[in-house]
């Protein structure tokens, strides 16, 4: 690959310093996004950007338009969440107003580039996904609150079983065509199971042959690639594997679990690299830079782009995505730098009212985890031995659900108040009866009933059932949340 002169990679460097620099400076509202969106900087390094998300903020300093399209559970109605202010963030309490009295999920997520690269409900695969027809579910709206600049914001929450695709994309590298990715993701939600992915993927929606895919990956997975430690890694989803660098198995690159991780992979003709470091501090590291993996040169990407899933439509991953963007052409690290410096300066923080991701409920007397054996509505929740399984694994949001299975709520069934109400799943749609308090005494409270969460007959044996019943001091009845 040819080298650009040291004298014209620092002026560019430069450069792109002084515009995050004049963003950083300004106190106006959304100014600092005004100044020097991430897609601005990739423009200004010649690698500009051709498809855009976040659900959390602009892209551009001049983006004034939707970022997500929410649609309300109880009745099927839309709409458009935009920004503050032109650069700004998300409009978080038009989303508050519009699902105060319902569940949400997030329809669509819009391609800030202006070429329609628009990221909708995943349609099966060689996998199905769990919704009708074997569509991937689509995240909940509520489950991933943060704050930007100090205003909140929401993420999209991928648990196994939710995904999103476009399948016929304008302007994203095709075979072996260079290309850049990057993306803001919660370091500390994760799992070992493929594939919390977000980049570009074939059009088939099948694995049939390899090095039709690049796209970012964060996890814990070594059924392919891995690193130091035991993870996450970024890596690279190139199909037929995961890769950590060169080899095909191991290589050396870190664990990385800040709570905001910035991932980065990008690639051109028998070269490409993995870079990420600490969203809220700034400052990146290069975890691999080298030339393909054998068997990948050339590439044969497809330019399709997707977000949670593999690219045959592999469910079974999870995490939190904010932000990210594809790039035309092999950005400089002098720009990707200038990139990171701009995300660091918009300031993600953890809502103050964020909640819990992927706990297990502990029973104090048994020592087993509540655990659900099923994902029809209408499933009860029992005891079973504490495993890593994303059944047993809950999510607490603002509005006090217990959420699983990823558009699954805890429910009191039938909005039952009495004695003896079994505690099962259903839709989440933001009732009363979905609702719950986690109490200092150990207790959890059905919001609707005031009862407790109560393991049956004082039982302490695997596929023992929960119900509500009157709150006493029992230890089946205090649990503990673990993360």
């Amino acid at each position: 690959m040819k080298r650009r002169s040291r004298r014209l990679v620092t002026a560019a460097a430069a450069a792109l310093a002084l515009t995050v620099s004049a963003a950083a400076l300004s106190d106006e509202p959304g100014a600092r996004a005004a100044a020097s969106g991430p897609c601005d900087i990739y423009a200004s390094g010649g690698t500009p950007c051709v498809a855009a998300h976040s659900t959390t903020r602009a892209l551009y300093g001049n983006y004034n338009g939707p970022l997500y399209q929410l649609r309300r559970t109880s009745d099927s109605t839309t709409r458009d969440i935009g920004v503050l202010s032109a650069g700004g963030v998300a409009d978080a309490a038009a989303q508050d107003a519009f699902c105060a009295t319902s569940a949400c999920v997030i329809s669509v997520i819009y391609d800030q580039s202006g070429r329609g690269n628009h990221l909708t409900q995943a349609p099966p695969g060689h996998f199905p996904g769990p919704a009708p027809g074997g569509w991937d579910n689509l995240a909940d709206a509520k489950a991933a609150p943060v704050t930007v600049g100090g205003r909140k914001a929401y993420g999209v929450y991928i648990s196994p079983g939710t995904g999103y695709r476009n399948n016929r994309t304008s302007g994203v590298a095709t075979g072996d065509q260079p290309e850049g990715i990057y993306a803001v993701v919660n370091g500390q939600h994760h799992n070992q199971w493929c594939c919390f992915d977000y980049g570009n993927a074939q059009t088939t929606n099948t694995a049939d042959r390899p090095a039709i895919m690049e796209t970012v990956y964060f996890g814990s997975s070594k059924q392919w690639g891995y690193g130091d430690g035991p993870g996450p890694w970024i890596m690279a989803d190139l199909e037929w594997g995961l890769f950590s660098g060169v080899n095909a198995g191991y290589n050396r690159n870190p664990s990385i679990n800040h709570r905001f991780v910035t991932a980065i992979v990008k690639g051109e003709p028998n070269h490409w690299a993995i870079r990420g470091g600490n969203a809220q501090t700034g400052g990146l590291s290069t975890m691999f830079d080298g030339p393909r993996p054998s068997g990948y040169h050339p590439m044969r990407k497809q330019g399709a782009i997707l977000l949670g899933i593999g690219g045959d439509n592999s469910v079974t991953g999870t995490g939190t995505f904010y932000e990210g963007a594809l790039t035309s052409g092999y950005p400089s690290n002098a720009t990707e730098e200038a990139v990171q410096a701009g995300i660091a300066a918009a300031g993600y923080a953890p809502s103050g009212g964020t909640p819990q991701q992927g706990v297990q409920i502990v029973g104090d007397q048994s020592g087993r985890c509540v655990d659900v054996p099923g994902t029809a509505n209408g499933t009860q929740v029992q005891l079973a031995d504490c495993q890593s399984a994303d059944r047993q694994r809950f999510t607490r949001t603002v509005d006090g659900r217990l959420q699983v299975h990823g558009t699954k709520c805890l429910d009191a069934n039938g909005q039952g108040t009495a004695n003896g109400t079994q505690v099962i799943i259903w839709d989440c749609h933001g009732g009363a009866n979905q609702q719950w308090n986690v109490n200092a005494n150990g207790t959890v409270t059905g919001v609707q009933s005031g009862l407790c969460l109560d393991a049956n007959g004082g039982g302490t044996a695997g596929g023992t059932k929960l119900i509500l019943w009157s709150c006493h001091s029992g230890t089946n009845q205090r649990w503990s949340l673990r993360g």
